[in-house]
């Protein structure tokens, strides 16, 4: 087309695909704009786009029109203001408009008839900042009016440079006039809003964009721009009339000649494309401060009796809309959102107007083509000559039905605009567009909970780092303190906690040594392994006395008898193993035998005494007087079977020098007191031993597992005794003259 001085006759460029349905207009644009009787209640989703609004009102709140019920949390925001005074008498889930009826939060307003309202800021937009008038339109709470409902406060603060501006009115899809009527009778207001959009983007280029099929409304849009400020700085331009073209991304190609990338939007091009619904409500935003309270809705379709357009308030139910303009709710025909190509039937008419509702279509059953039984494609690709997006419908098809939605993404789902277009052409009367909606839901429900799986994995990360340093902080904080207290300690503080510390695990020596005797005594072995268990229970009491004379000297009394019970403890192990293999090889004992034991084990005690005693008058008369004494009880010795177990272990271990009793008794025992002590001890066994054995008479024997003996009696037990109390008697003697030696 070649370029000439009319602004109607501008380069144009061809848009691909698109069809020429019915346009059906003449039923809705022939009448002024009207304005519908106010409804009883009022229903307002929150939000109704964007991100979460947090409330700001409460059940049975008395609110004002224009007021705000809601408060913003972030950029993404779009505002909800009550459309007339009344009362809130509910906040609860009600269906939404929306082709899944899903419920949604909702304030429910019962209005008082007295359409009271805030009082309204009026101001002169020249003497506003650009963040004042930005404001002004984000508490308004203006969306796009075309459907899409995006933020307009967010679309007129772009991050790059604008190069054109492109004002939308060409309003392609059939039977809805709204955009149409506006324009005829608010042009002026209209213009307004574009002139403050200029301020704030400041583009180069400004057009306003009509299809031919509007002679009315261009007529009026010449004669308000020509008396405008903008007449210098903006062209109106007239398109042919073909369906999508009203499309944002189709409108870009039709007057710039420029794609709109894949995944990009027209900002990435310096492109800004607004409503012409959207500038009127700018306008009253800010010179009125009038926030978005209503909008013009068509009412349309032969299954009404009133179709046209009306002034509806934001929050109107659709049930009332339709009661008002002589629709039969009774009837069980379908309500449509939108026109006939991309509006989608109510669920349910109890649902509220949005502020992207721009038609409500009531078509007879004839009117439209009624929805036939899906056939097989032929693959004869009609859809792909007329899809305005140059995509493929039927491999996006056949992917989206097979559920093959990685490999229909790779085919471009995503740039799909459901305009329809391939569904009305499809012979086979395939709804083509439901599937690709599906599949984009699909895909979308896959990609948040992605995202939302990578978000719990970071949360999970950070707490575990968090509880780890929080960890390491803890025993920092510790070691300090006990450094702290460390150095703050004195002498006797430090002797006595090594102490208490040594008597620690010389008691856990003796219970462990304990354990292993009850053990012993459960379970019947062999004389090895009770050699065995013997000997690691005297390694225990010997390695918790080493470690009580490195920690300190202050306790050395009570590890003494820490030390002593640990012995005497493997003592009675080896005793217990002994006569539990007795028990086993000979059965159960009689009265006689367990006698002669006993009398054996209390002359085996008496022996032990006196050696104790003849030892501990010893090493008293030569150890230096001066040294600390220590007082040794022998009282445990008072049971005949600790008295057998402390005697046999006497008669094992004294050629190897490995008793811990006579050890510590040789290195503290240094008084007379501990000498007499000792001699009463003996004195006190040795009578008991001879009353135990006053009335013993012995005829059994003992027959161990080797080798048969004869059956002992009191006078070889005695003598026993005796022998081993003098080996042990010269042992020691041996070992003071070997340390006088040495001092010498």
């Amino acid at each position: 087309m070649s370029l000439s001085a009319s602004p109607e006759q501008a380069i144009l460029w061809p848009l691909k695909g698109g069809i020429h349905p019915p346009e059906m207009k003449q039923l809705s644009n022939n009448s002024p704009i009207e304005r519908l009787p106010q409804a009883q209640e009022y229903l307002l989703p929150l939000p109704q786009v964007g991100e979460t609004a947090a409330l700001i009102v409460n059940i049975g709140d008395h609110v004002l029109g224009g007021q705000a019920l809601t408060r913003g949390i972030s950029a993404m925001y779009l505002a909800v203001h009550a459309p007339t005074s009344g009362t809130i008498t509910a906040i609860e889930p009600r269906p939404s408009n929306h082709p899944s009826g899903l419920p949604v939060l909702t304030c429910v307003l019962q209005a008082d008839g007295l359409n009271t309202t805030v009082p309204f800021i009026a101001a002169d937009a020249t003497q506003l900042t650009h963040d004042q008038i930005l404001q002004r339109i984000r508490d308004a709470g203006i969306a796009g009016m075309g459907g899409a409902m995006f933020p307009s406060h967010i679309k007129l603060n772009p991050a790059s440079k604008i190069e054109q501006l492109i004002i939308n009115g060409v309003e392609c899809e059939p039977y809805i006039t709204s955009d149409d009527r506006l324009m005829r009778e608010h042009a002026g207001g209209i213009l307004k809003g574009v002139a403050l959009m200029q301020q704030l983007i400041t583009p180069k280029q400004i057009i306003i964009a009509i299809e031919d099929n509007k002679p009315e409304a261009i007529l009026s849009m010449k004669k308000a721009l020509a008396a405008s400020m903008l007449a210098g700085s903006c062209r109106l331009q007239v398109i042919p009339t073909k369906y999508p073209s009203g499309g944002e991304k189709q409108l870009i190609q039709i007057l710039t000649g420029r794609e709109v990338p894949s995944g990009a939007i027209p900002a990435h091009l310096g492109i800004v494309v607004q409503n012409v619904g959207t500038a009127f409500a700018i306008q009253q935003a800010v010179y009125e401060g009038k926030p978005l309270l209503e909008r013009v809705i068509t009412v349309t379709g032969n299954n009404v009796d009133k179709p046209g357009n009306y002034w509806v308030a934001i929050g109107t139910p659709v049930r009332h809309i339709l009661e008002q303009t002589g629709f039969n709710t009774s009837n069980a025909e379908q309500v449509i959102v939108g026109g006939p190509m991309m509006g989608y039937t109510l669920p349910t008419i109890d649902v509220p107007v949005l502020k992207g509702s721009n038609c409500l279509l009531l078509p007879l059953a004839t009117e439209l083509s009624s929805a036939t039984m899906e056939r097989s494609c032929i693959r004869c690709g009609e859809c792909a000559q007329v899809c305005p997006a140059a995509l493929l419908p039927q491999q996006l098809y056949w992917h989206a039905k097979a559920t093959e939605y990685d490999k229909a993404e790779k085919f471009h789902l995503q740039d799909c605009i459901e305009c329809g277009c391939c569904s009305y052409v499809c012979p086979s009367e395939i709804p083509l567009v439901e599937y690709y909606r599906v599949a984009k839901a699909a895909i979308r429900k896959t990609r948040d909970e992605k995202l939302h799986a990578e978000h719990a994995k970071l949360r999970f990360e950070a707490r575990t780092q968090r509880l780890e340093q929080e960890k390491q902080d803890r025993e920092a904080k510790a070691r300090q303190a006990a450094e702290k207290r460390q150095a703050t300690m004195s002498g006797d503080e430090k002797s006595a906690v090594a102490a208490a510390l040594a008597r620690v695990k010389a008691k856990q020596a003796a219970k462990e040594t304990d354990a292993l005797a009850d053990t012993v005594n459960t379970a019947p072995t062999t004389d090895k392994q009770a050699a065995v268990a013997a000997a690691v229970a005297q390694a225990k009491a010997k390695k918790a006395q080493s470690d009580q004379r490195n920690d300190t000297s202050n306790d050395a009394s009570a590890t003494v008898v820490d030390n002593k019970k640990a012995a005497v403890a493997a003592a009675i192990a080896r005793a217990k193993a002994k006569k539990a293999q007795t028990d086993q090889h000979n059965g159960a004992s009689n009265d006689a035998t367990a006698t002669v034991v006993d009398s054996k084990k209390a002359a085996v005690a008496a022996a032990v005494a006196r050696a104790k005693a003849k030892k501990a008058a010893m090493i008293a008369s030569a150890e230096n007087p001066t040294d600390r004494p220590t007082t040794v009880e022998n009282t445990e010795a008072a049971t005949p079977e600790k008295m057998a177990a402390d005697g046999e272990d006497v008669n094992n271990k004294s050629s190897a020098g490995n008793l811990p009793e006579t050890a510590a008794i040789a290195s503290d025992t240094t008084t007379a007191d501990a000498d007499k002590k000792a001699r009463i001890a003996a004195a006190v066994a040795k009578a008991k031993a001879k009353k135990a054995l006053a009335p013993i008479e012995p005829d059994t024997t003992e027959t161990p597992a080797s080798t048969p003996t004869p059956t002992p009696t009191p006078d070889n037990d005695d003598k026993k005794a005796r022998i081993a109390a003098a080996v042990a008697k010269a042992k020691q003697k041996a070992r003071e003259r070997a340390h006088e030696q040495e001092k010498n």
